[in-house]
C-alpha cells in the first residue's frame, strides 16, 4: 500500500473526505452539461462528433492525475479544435481515416512537446506569447471558427479553411440554403444570445439567486440540444436531402490504438505541433493560475504542462483529437462547485458510461445546433477589453494585437502568431534601444534624489547626476552617446559626471567597453566619471 501512494497525486491521499459530495455532484453535473460542447468542438475539428465525447473520458483523467490545478478542466476546446481544422485541410478530407490519422498525429507530437517542455521546467516558454499577441490570436481564430460554421447553419457545403475560400463559397452558395436546417439553427442562435444576454437579468427580478441563475443559464446549451433533437424527431426533418444530424455513433467504446506517426507526417506536422503546444502552454497555465487566485491556491506551471502534455498523448491513443484547458469547460466545473480533480474523474466516469451505453441518442441531433453552440462560445472569445485597454495603454501592444488578429484572420494561423511575436520583439527593441535618461537633482533638505522635470530639486554646479533606466548593451548604446553629448553640451562647466545605476541590471561586454572609453574621452576633458548605485551581480563583473 505504501508503494501504491507513492504513485498516488497529494490531493488524493490527503482527499477530504467532506468535499466529496460536492465533487460527485459537480462530476455528474459537468460529464451531463459538456456533452454538447464535445460534439460541437470534435465537429469544428473536421472530426466525426463522437470524438469529442472519446477525449472527454481518459485524457481527462489523465490530467486530474498529474496536473496540480484543483479545479481546471481540460478536454476538447475551440481554439485546438479550429487549428486543427485550419492545419490539416489542406492535406486530407475531413472525417477521412487519413485525417483522423493526422489529427492524432498532432496530438501526439504537441503533447510530447508540452510533455518535454515540463519535465525540462521549461514553463517560463509560456511568457513568450505577450497577452496582446495571444488575445489577437485568439480573436482572430473567433472569427474563423464563426465564419466555419455558417454553413451549418444555412444547411449548405463549403470547402478550404482561408477566409476568401470559406467568403466566396457562402456568398456562390447562399441563395441554396436549406430553409429548415436555417429556421432550427437560427433559432438555436438566437435563444443561445437570449440565455447568455437577457436571461440572467429576467430571473434576478423574478427572485432567482445568482448562482441558480448561472446554473440555469449554463443548463441553456444542454436544452438547445435536446429540443433541437426533438424536433428533428417528431418532424422526421432529417429524411434524405433534410436537415444534416451527427448520424449515427458505433455502439460501446473505442480501443487504445497505439501508433507511430511517419515521417511525412512528422514534416508537415512538426511546426503546427509546436505553434499548438505553444497556445496550448499559455492558455492552459493562465486559466489554471486564474483559478488558483481566486481559491487562494497555488499551481505548479511545469506540474501543468506535464499534466496536459500527457493528457494529449492520451488523447491520440484513444480519440485522436487535441485537448487543452477549456476556459468555458473550467466555468462549469467551478459553478457545479467541484472541489479537487475529483470531480473531472467523476465526470470523465459518468462520459464513459454515457458513450458505452447511450451515444445512439445522439445520433439525430442536428448539426445547425451544435454550430449555433460553436458560433456563440467564439464571439464570446473576441477580446475587445484587452484591445481597449491595450489601445490607451501602449499602441504598440494594440499593433500587435489587430496584427496577431488580422495575419490569423487573413493569412493563416502559423503567419498570424508569428507577425504577433515579431510585433512584440520590435516592440521589445524598441523599449531597450531608447531607455529613459533622467537628469537628477536632490529635493532640498533631504536625501532624496529626483527627476528635475517632475520636482522641485537642487542641483551643484558642475556636477551632473543622470539616471539611466535600462540595463546596457549593444543596442542601446547609440542611444545612450548621444543623450551625454547632449547633456553635458547643455552644461559645459560640468567637471563630475554621475550615472546612477539603480535600474541597470545587467552591462554587456559592449556596453563594459564602451565605459571604459568614455572614462577616457571624459577624463581628457577634465571630467571624472563616477558610478552610483550599482547593483552587487553587475559591480563584480565591472570589478
Amino acid at each position: 500500500m505504501s508503494q501504491l501512494r507513492k504513485f498516488l497525486p497529494s490531493w488524493l491521499i490527503h482527499y477530504p473526505r467532506e468535499k466529496l459530495g460536492a465533487d460527485l455532484i459537480a462530476g455528474v453535473i459537468v460529464s451531463i452539461l459538456v456533452i454538447p460542447q464535445s460534439l460541437a468542438y470534435a465537429l469544428l475539428a473536421g472530426l466525426p462528433p463522437q470524438f469529442g465525447l472519446y477525449v472527454s473520458i481518459f485524457p481527462v483523467i489523465a490530467y486530474a492525475l498529474i496536473g496540480s490545478s484543483m479545479v481546471q478542466a481540460v478536454g476538447p476546446v475551440a481554439i485546438t479544435a479550429i487549428m486543427t481544422y485550419t492545419v490539416l485541410s489542406p492535406i486530407a478530407v475531413p472525417g477521412s481515416p487519413e485525417w483522423i490519422l493526422l489529427a492524432a498525429t498532432l496530438s501526439l507530437l504537441s503533447g510530447l512537446l508540452v510533455l518535454a517542455f515540463g519535465l525540462l521546467r521549461m514553463g517560463f516558454l509560456s511568457q513568450l506569447l505577450s497577452r496582446p499577441v495571444m488575445s489577437g490570436f485568439i480573436s482572430g481564430s473567433a472569427v474563423l471558427i464563426v465564419l466555419s460554421q455558417v454553413k451549418y447553419l444555412l444547411g449548405i457545403f463549403t470547402e478550404g479553411s482561408g477566409i476568401w475560400d470559406i467568403l466566396g463559397t457562402l456568398l456562390h452558395q447562399l441563395p441554396d440554403s436549406h430553409g429548415p436546417t436555417l429556421a432550427i439553427g437560427f433559432s438555436a442562435l438566437v435563444f443561445l444570445v437570449f440565455s447568455k444576454l437577457a436571461l440572467p437579468t429576467l430571473l434576478a427580478k423574478l427572485g432567482v439567486k445568482q448562482n441558480q441563475a448561472s446554473f440555469i443559464g449554463r443548463l441553456m446549451p444542454l436544452i438547445t440540444v435536446l429540443i433541437g433533437t426533438l424536433l428533428v424527431v417528431y418532424f422526421n426533418l432529417d429524411r434524405p436531402g433534410g436537415v444534416r444530424v451527427v448520424g449515427e455513433i458505433p455502439e460501446g467504446l473505442p480501443s487504445f490504438k497505439f501508433f507511430l506517426p511517419g515521417l511525412d507526417s512528422l514534416q508537415i506536422l512538426a511546426v503546427p505541433a509546436l505553434l499548438m503546444a505553444l497556445v496550448g502552454m499559455v492558455q492552459n497555465i493562465s486559466m489554471a493560475q486564474t483559478l488558483a487566485f481566486k481559491r487562494q491556491e497555488r499551481v505548479d506551471a511545469n506540474a501543468e504542462l506535464v499534466g496536459l502534455g500527457t493528457s494529449n498523448i492520451v488523447a491520440s491513443m484513444y480519440g485522436g483529437m487535441p485537448v487543452g484547458g477549456g476556459i468555458s469547460r473550467s466555468a462549469v466545473n467551478v459553478a457545479a462547485g467541484a472541489e479537487t480533480p475529483l470531480a473531472s474523474i467523476v465526470a470523465a466516469s459518468c462520459m464513459l458510461v454515457m458513450v458505452a451505453t447511450a451515444a445512439q441518442w445522439l445520433a439525430r441531433l442536428p448539426l445547425a445546433v451544435l454550430a449555433a453552440n460553436i458560433m456563440l462560445a467564439a464571439i464570446s472569445m473576441l477580446d475587445f477589453k484587452t484591445l481597449r485597454q491595450a489601445w490607451a495603454y501602449d499602441r504598440i501592444d494594440a499593433i500587435a494585437l489587430l496584427g496577431t488578429a488580422s495575419g490569423v484572420i487573413f493569412l493563416d494561423l502559423e503567419r498570424g502568431i508569428a507577425l504577433g511575436i515579431a510585433f512584440s520583439f520590435v516592440n521589445f527593441l524598441l523599449r531597450a534601444s531608447t531607455p529613459h535618461i533622467a537628469v537628477i537633482g536632490r529635493i532640498s533638505n533631504s536625501e532624496h534624489f529626483r527627476n528635475v522635470e517632475r520636482h522641485q530639486v537642487e542641483t551643484i554646479p558642475g556636477v551632473l547626476l543622470l539616471r539611466i533606466d535600462e540595463s546596457l548593451f549593444f543596442g542601446n548604446l547609440n542611444s545612450i552617446d548621444s543623450r551625454l553629448g547632449l547633456e553635458l553640451a547643455k552644461a559645459p562647466t560640468t567637471t563630475e559626471l554621475v550615472l546612477i545605476m539603480s535600474a541597470v541590471n545587467r552591462i554587456d561586454t559592449t556596453a563594459m567597453e564602451a565605459l571604459v572609453e568614455h572614462n577616457r574621452e571624459l577624463a581628457k576633458r577634465g571630467i571624472r566619471l563616477h558610478l552610483a548605485e550599482v547593483k552587487g551581480p553587475v559591480q563584480d563583473r565591472l570589478m
